[in-house]
């Protein structure tokens, strides 16, 4: 290589992605101009992926966690062979572009994660490369390596100031994640002003005491320096890295090292000037020098060479390993194996029952010795939220002498543990959960109480907008957690992430419900699925007295019925107020009056199903409803209509015992009554 076909390629980088942010006069221009060497750097030299294929399961992973930058990373995926073509980067950020504002996974080929909300990139990367370790740890075998990659990531100050990075960072520190390496664009500038106004702490130190490796780059231009700091970043096996990398936001324009040049258009003029003094020609606009596009194409070839060493490598491993292989192929293929629910329990009727929490744990370790995919934990909570997968290891770093165990959940200490203890982390639990889904081969899980939701909601949102199959288990879902008071006591959270697209929300009434709702959560592929469980003990319901649990699959079902007559009442209920309401249909019909009872454990599942379906649930001819939850009333006006009533909680809890609470907030079977006769009066 020479030095001018490198600056040529470099150049290349900057101006595809100045004359993209130009044209569409809407765009982030200063990242691209100073971060195009390290980028160039890593993906002609470091970076091991096959541009015809961008689902290679043995791939490098690249995540831009600075998405508004994606200029650079459309550019880079052109001018190295992806499916993206000039004309798609002529229409940057324009409706129906696989050129969009930032970075969106399934959008554009090559893009491994949707990026945009600041940390969420890096967090994501830290769940790529825990997926990396696990496959690698369970899957490879002396000689046989079929699992072997590596994450990468630029990252910017905005997603070091983000508090879901520090708390990934922490964790892959912790973790020993030797194959994760993230560029730091150290650029001094931020949005709004330069890094000393907010960001003077020691970056490097900080991600030293973490337990990375941190390495300083003085110049960004500098190929040489960022080539060795690149090698030096693979070589530390037990470390993760961040590669600290002194760039100029806007280099070479007239914007240089001022916020102005993070996010607007440089204008006409100042692009004129900048490829002057960079001496790129003026005209035409994405110019394509056939040297540079070559060299970059080159990764065509290099791709598929790589791929098919893999593949001579896998056909090795399948004959040698054959029950391995069919299993490791099952789940990056995304199949549940057969029998993969044969041990689900059947829950016995009980008056008394068990807490859905309970019964959930129950659930999921019947299904994983069947099922390898499914792996997650806790934000520091197994023992109240019941989702230790038992003596199936923990992920974490091989036990040293004198260390405390405490917590540890049997089956040893390794990367091919598949317990993930994230700690007291909610928010980059959900990000590396969608980490985990993205990479592939996995069913991941994260699990802890349905108020600290709203510390995971962006993970949540985007994992519903990436449509990743990703599991949360939210447990104490109601007040009647009792005496933790209303900082613990959910209200408005269940309205809240039922406002989210694409996302599944369960709530299960019971045991076998919940048996229910987690085959759904497991079977379900397409949009993550959020199950909604009770610290306190519910009934388990008699099922030769009431409809199977299966109804739960329709989101919504007839569990009781009035005898030998139409309804004139119907009663809805999710979750743990399904046995409230039971109880009061028995009263009810006990005084001659025909009641419905419908469990509705997902609105979501039940909108989706026919208008026929629906209507045989909830017919229109029978307004008089009353719907019970322990939440707030919004969104329950759909299903109650405008003659029907909803029993709900408008306001916060308080500090008391569960039975008090309930009594005092109206949840007594005796106050459903009143409120349904009160609704058949109307």
């Amino acid at each position: 290589m020479s030095h001018a076909l490198d600056q040529q390629c470099i150049n290349l980088l900057r101006f595809l992605s100045v004359d993209m942010v130009q044209k569409a006069n809407s765009g982030h221009p200063g990242l691209p101009l100073g971060a195009a060497p390290m980028a160039y750097a890593l993906w002609t030299r470091q970076l091991k992926h096959n541009p015809a294929n961008p689902h290679w399961p043995d791939r490098d992973r690249f995540v831009l966690s600075a998405g508004h930058g994606s200029a650079l990373l459309y550019s880079l995926l052109f001018a190295t062979g992806y499916d993206l073509t000039l004309d798609d980067l002529k229409q940057f950020r324009q409706w129906g572009s696989k050129a969009p504002g930032h970075p969106e996974y399934g959008h554009t080929p090559g893009v491994e994660i949707t990026t945009g909300p600041l940390g969420q990139g890096l967090a994501n990367a830290v769940g790529m490369a825990i997926g990396e370790a696990h496959l690698a740890a369970r899957y490879n075998r002396a000689g046989h390596m079929v699992i072997d990659h590596r994450t990468w990531a630029i990252v910017s100050d905005g997603d070091l100031m983000e508090g879901v990075a520090s708390e990934a960072a922490s964790l892959a520190g912790h973790l020993k994640l030797g194959k994760l390496i993230c560029l730091y664009d150290d650029n001094y500038v931020t949005l709004a002003g330069g890094t000393d106004i907010t960001f003077s702490e020691d970056r490097a130190k900080r991600f030293e005491a973490y337990g990375w490796q941190t390495i300083h780059v003085a110049d960004g231009n500098d190929l040489t320096a960022i080539h060795a700091a690149l090698d030096a970043a693979r070589a530390d096996a037990t470390r993760p890295s961040l590669i600290l990398v002194r760039t100029h936001i806007g280099y070479g324009s007239p914007e240089q090292d001022t916020f102005k040049a993070h996010g607007s258009p440089l204008g006409v003029e100042d692009v004129r000037k900048t490829k002057e003094k960079l001496g790129w020609p003026v005209e035409p606009d994405f110019l394509l020098p056939p040297p540079a596009l070559a060299h970059f194409r080159a990764a065509l070839d290099r791709g598929v060479q790589a791929e098919r060493a893999w593949n001579s490598r896998m056909d090795v491993y399948t004959k040698t390993f054959p029950e391995l292989a069919a299993e490791l192929q099952g789940r990056l293929d995304g199949e549940l194996p057969a029998g993969w629910d044969a041990d689900i329990p059947v829950f016995p009727a009980d008056a008394k029952g068990l807490a859905t929490r309970v019964a959930g744990g129950k659930v999921m370790n019947a299904i994983a010795p069947k099922l390898p995919a499914l792996g997650g934990g806790s934000a520091d909570l197994d023992p109240s939220t019941h989702t230790a997968l038992k003596d199936l290891g923990d992920f974490n770093p091989p036990l040293a002498p004198g260390e405390d165990s405490q917590g540890s959940d049997g089956g040893g200490w390794s990367h091919a543990g598949r317990n993930l203890h994230f700690g007291v982390r909610e928010h980059a639990m959900g990000a590396i959960a969608n980490g985990l889904a993205v990479h592939g081969g996995f069913v991941p899980y994260g699990a802890t109480f349905l108020i600290f939701s709203d510390y995971m909601r962006p993970a949540i949102r985007l994992a519903a907008l990436m449509g990743l199959h990703v599991v949360h288990v939210f447990t104490h879902d109601s007040v009647a957690l009792g005496e933790d008071g209303p900082t613990h006591q959910p209200i408005e959270q269940l309205a809240s992430l039922r406002a989210i697209p694409n996302l599944s929300v369960i709530r299960p009434a019971d045991a076998n419900e919940t048996a229910v709702a987690w085959k759904v959560a497991l079977e379900t592929k397409n949009r993550p699925v959020l199950l909604a469980l009770t610290r306190q003990n519910v009934p388990t319901l008699d099922r030769t007295r009431y409809a199977s649990a299966d109804g739960l699959r329709q989101g919504a079902y007839v569990l009781s019925d009035a005898k030998d007559s139409k309804p004139s009442l119907i009663l809805i209920a999710s979750g743990s107020e399904v046995g409230l309401i039971v109880e009061a249909a028995d009263q009810l019909q006990a005084d001659g009056i025909a009641v419905r009872c419908v469990s509705m454990p997902s609105g979501e599942l039940f909108d989706a199903q026919p208008q026929a379906y629906r209507d045989r649930v909830l017919p229109p001819d029978v307004p008089a409803r009353l719907a019970v939850e322990l939440g707030v009333s919004q969104g329950w006006d759909r299903y109650v209509g405008s003659k029907g009533e909803m029993l709900g909680i408008d306001h916060f809890g308080a500090s008391a015992p569960a039975e008090v609470l309930l009594r005092e907030f109206g949840f007594t079977v005796e106050n459903v009554v009143k409120r349904a006769r009160a609704v058949l009066a109307r």
